[in-house]
């Protein structure tokens, strides 16, 4: 592989410092998750935006991030500057393409650190999800793009070399909007995948995204982390459906003083008489996410 490309993810930062032996090769029906603090948002930029947004994030949730870097993330040839943010309410892995991203680059919403990638993708495909993107190598390990039944992209990841990063202090939610034809078919594979579990399945007033009826609300956990997913008709107010991911925190107005102080927009926000208080953001750069108090 040309010396010049690095594949840059969430795990491939050189600034990161760990020690940590090897994983072993994973049986295929063993859970190859390693934790929620491994996984993170991927967050494709608008041009130049990069520095705004890094400092938007860090500002509002805290964290810290990695040193800057130019480099190939892709299995064919683009460049993008990629840098890591960990903050206590999730990950982010953020790239600002300075070439086309090739396809299906950017339509990933997450990645996932696995134990073992071949295993992970035999657990994938034995569960009903497509490989998009064939496993390819980078400098500490291989990389692989999954698809989920209802469409969810996932990029896999595996390293030679495991780190060793700080438990979240509030493992966000992965928050997914599916249809009621395909919803099923997401969760039966998933959870296959994930040994995870049904948290809740209920069904909730949801006016505020534009639904005149009650819509399916369904919570799932594992050790990969959290996912939300709403079975809507599609017919959603904005910004709904344009978030990726949820973000828990302790106190909601402080948490948004500090996002609008450092460039970042509320779109919308719930009223003191809704159940739940939470915002939906936009921050420098385009990235939406829902941000709510615990």
């Amino acid at each position: 592989m040309n010396s010049q490309r690095r594949h840059i993810s969430a795990f491939t930062l050189s600034s990161m410092l760990f020690i940590a032996a090897p994983f072993a090769s994973w049986a295929d029906n063993q859970p190859v998750a390693v934790g929620a603090q491994y996984d993170t948002t991927h967050v494709y930029v608008q041009p130049g935006k990069m520095d705004a947004f890094v400092d938007s994030i860090l500002k509002t949730f805290g964290g810290t991030v990695t040193k800057r870097v130019n480099v190939d993330v892709t299995p064919t040839p683009s460049q993008t500057w990629s840098q890591l943010i960990l903050t206590p309410a999730g990950g982010f892995s953020v790239f600002d393409f300075t070439t086309p991203a090739p396809y299906p680059f950017g339509q990933e919403r997450n990645g996932f650190l696995v134990k073992d990638l071949d295993s992970a993708i035999a657990q994938a495909k034995q569960a009903g999800a497509d490989v998009l993107v064939e496993p390819f190598n980078d400098p500490i390990g291989r990389d692989a793009v999954i698809q989920w039944p209802g469409g969810v992209n996932t990029q896999l990841y595996w390293h030679t070399t495991a780190p060793k990063y700080t438990p979240l202090t509030n493992t966000p939610e992965n928050r997914l909007y599916i249809s009621q034809y395909r919803v099923d078919d997401f969760i039966k594979s998933f959870l296959s995948f994930s040994k995870g579990h049904v948290v809740s399945d209920r069904k909730i007033d949801a006016a505020y995204m534009g639904q005149k009826q009650q819509v399916r609300e369904v919570e799932l956990e594992s050790t990969f982390g959290k996912t939300q997913i709403f079975v809507t008709n599609g017919q959603l107010n904005y910004p709904f459906g344009l978030e990726k991911t949820g973000y828990a925190v302790k106190d909601l107005t402080t948490t948004l003083d500090k996002a609008l102080s450092s460039g970042a927009k509320v779109l919308w926000q719930s009223t003191q008489a809704e159940a739940k208080h939470l915002a939906m953001v936009q921050f420098p750069g385009g990235y939406i996410a829902e941000i709510h108090q615990i």
